[in-house]
């Protein structure tokens, strides 16, 4: 070995330890660093106070604080149809900090019908977990000539345009199932939008519009108490509380549409840290006391853990998108 060859030699020991010793402290900064999660966590909850999805979120954030030992805060962030705190999430740092009560409106179906969003649903959150589903129950008034579902989509056939159903709204779960069930039948019904569900539910007990899909949980008290019938759920199964009402999908298969909740949050969060919200929210869905409480604000518990969840989301929008772009739906 010549001079030269050797001076090249000691240059590079004497860089290879000055790299280790530059190095040594970022690791031993991630040795010594505070187990997740360190500080409370920040939960955005896409609606308003006091809505479903708020209520949601905030009976979910005081178990999981619990289970984490740190406090997970609401902030609320409603606009846009969810879209706007779903974007602000999107666009957060990814240390695990900041999570979003992500939904259909803001995942599949807003996009899917054209609404604008500064994000890309499936690349820009990671989408940790589902909480569960929210059902509708597809009811006529007590004296409407279907007594049921058959009834309904023979009606439907006889009549070509003249059957009319409502929901809460264009982009709504209820208006986009039965856009799915005229899709998959072929049949001809007229869509009636409404602002609330209060309206629509006095236009159909007055016998204005012939069906309404309705959250289950609004409708029940107008089953019980005779004025209305419920002919079917949207859920892929028989609710464990109302196995008396079949479910769409049993006479139309692939008639499904529940609304659905869950937990997501940017997309380059650390995969150590998913995993540990992915354990702590199926432990944390997993206690009576929480079940009891979201069933009784409408929502299944049902859930899914990142794999499951992400391959949901996935199979949402394709089920939907086939609807819209046949029919060339839009919400504008």
């Amino acid at each position: 070995m010549n001079k030269r060859q050797m001076l090249q030699t000691l240059c590079a020991q004497v860089s290879g330890l000055t790299g280790l010793a530059l190095l040594a402290p970022a690791l031993q900064a991630q040795t010594l660093e505070t187990p997740y999660p360190s500080k409370a966590i920040r939960l955005i909850v896409p609606f308003a106070v006091g809505g479903s999805g708020d209520l949601i979120a905030r009976v979910v954030a005081d178990k999981l604080s619990s289970r984490l030992n740190q406090a997970v805060v609401i902030d609320n962030k409603g606009g846009n149809g969810s879209i706007l705190g779903t974007d602000i999430a999107a666009k957060a740092v990814a240390d695990g900090y900041t999570l979003v009560l992500s939904n259909g409106a803001a995942i599949t179906i807003g996009p899917l019908m054209g609404q604008t969003v500064g994000y890309k649903p499936l690349e820009d959150l990671v989408h940790i977990a589902l909480l569960g589903t929210f059902t509708n129950a597809l009811i006529v008034r007590a004296d409407h000539p279907a007594k049921n579902l058959a009834d309904f989509i023979a009606l439907a056939r006889e009549r070509p345009g003249k059957l009319s159903y409502s929901s809460a709204g264009v982009g709504s779960a209820g208006f986009l199932t039965g856009e799915l069930l005229k899709h998959l039948l072929k049949i001809d019904m007229v869509h009636i939008p409404y602002k609330g569900t209060g309206p629509a539910m006095t236009d159909l007990l007055g016998g204005q519009i012939d069906a309404m899909f309705n959250a289950l949980i609004a409708a029940t008290p107008y089953i019980k108490a005779g004025k209305v019938r419920a002919l079917a759920v949207t859920a892929a199964e028989r609710l464990p509380d109302h196995m008396d009402i079949p479910t769409l999908n049993e006479s139309v298969p692939g008639a499904v549409g529940d609304a659905w909740f869950g937990l997501s949050a940017p997309a380059k969060t650390p995969t150590a840290v998913v995993e540990r919200l992915r354990a702590e929210i199926g432990k944390t869905l997993e206690q009576p006391e929480l079940k009891t409480k979201l069933m009784e604000m409408g929502l299944t518990p049902k859930f899914l853990g990142t794999k499951d969840f992400s391959q949901f989301i996935a199979s949402e929008n394709k089920k939907w998108s086939g609807v819209i772009k046949a029919d060339n739906l839009t919400l504008n």
